[in-house]
């Protein structure tokens, strides 16, 4: 592998990384506050999922480069994360958790049926692991978002407000990193483009379905993974106060 395309890759492994551990954080603060006992488990078992898949993405990092995945997740500072703004934001209410998640689902999915094909076999074989349970995070939300939208008329507004405000954050989803032509070039990523034109397709067929309408000045979108929005730094003072509380230490 071409030292450029390789440290593409460690670049691309991390912000796939990142965007699992901030969501799955964010996602865990419902833990114990949930609407219903059986949808707080319900998305306490999606954060575990979502954290195993950072640790997957992490451990293809690691066996480029040999960072320490403990080490990404627990000492990076902000400035140095490559997650989407999208799920850094505020968990909100239910509704604004659970369409979050569908934009993010969908986009995962589409991505991860694209990259089964890839080049680089370790990123192919990690992929067939995610896919088996990315599909049922995916049916979660996108039933969610149906009974949200078809619900009542205050659960379709805040459903809307949600939608007003993270559609342009969503579209950050689909910004390559730096160097991300080599891979796609290589055939060891897919290309966004027409996976965005996918995404596009299918939710705003179901969220028009479900009530809803896009927004037609959606704000807000982010142009690179470069920066990110003071959420990030208070997400992370929290996720990482145990480890740096003693930064030598093997166990918590």
């Amino acid at each position: 592998m071409r030292p450029e395309v390789r440290e593409a890759l460690i670049a691309k492994l991390t912000a796939l990384a990142d965007d699992e551990v901030i969501l799955a954080h964010r996602n865990s603060e419902w833990t114990g506050h949930g609407p219903i006992l059986e949808e707080d488990i319900a998305l306490a078992n999606i954060v575990q999922d979502e954290l195993g898949h950072a640790t997957l993405w992490y451990g293809l990092r690691q066996a480029l480069d040999g960072s320490d995945p403990d080490r990404l997740a627990f000492f990076r500072d902000a400035y140095e994360y490559r997650n989407c703004e999208l799920v850094e934001l505020p968990k909100g209410d239910w509704a604004f958790t659970m369409l979050r998640q569908f934009l993010f689902d969908l986009y995962e999915t589409l991505w991860l049926e694209a990259a089964q094909h890839s080049t680089y076999q370790p990123l192919a074989e990690a992929v067939q692991k995610i896919m088996r349970e990315e599909r049922f995070h995916l049916q979660h939300t996108y039933a969610w978002v149906e009974r949200l939208g078809l619900g009542t008329e205050e659960s379709n507004r805040r459903l809307q407000q949600a939608l007003d405000m993270q559609w342009g954050y969503a579209q950050q989803l689909f910004v390559p990193i730096p160097g991300e032509e080599l891979l796609v070039a290589e055939g060891i990523v897919p290309d966004l483009a027409p996976i965005k034109a996918r995404w596009l397709e299918l939710a705003t067929r179901h969220l028009q379905n479900s009530g809803l309408k896009l927004p037609i000045n959606p704000g807000y979108q982010p142009t690179s993974r470069a920066g990110h929005t003071e959420h990030l730094w208070s997400i992370l003072a929290e996720m990482q106060s145990t480890a740096r509380w003693d930064a030598e230490a093997k166990v918590w």
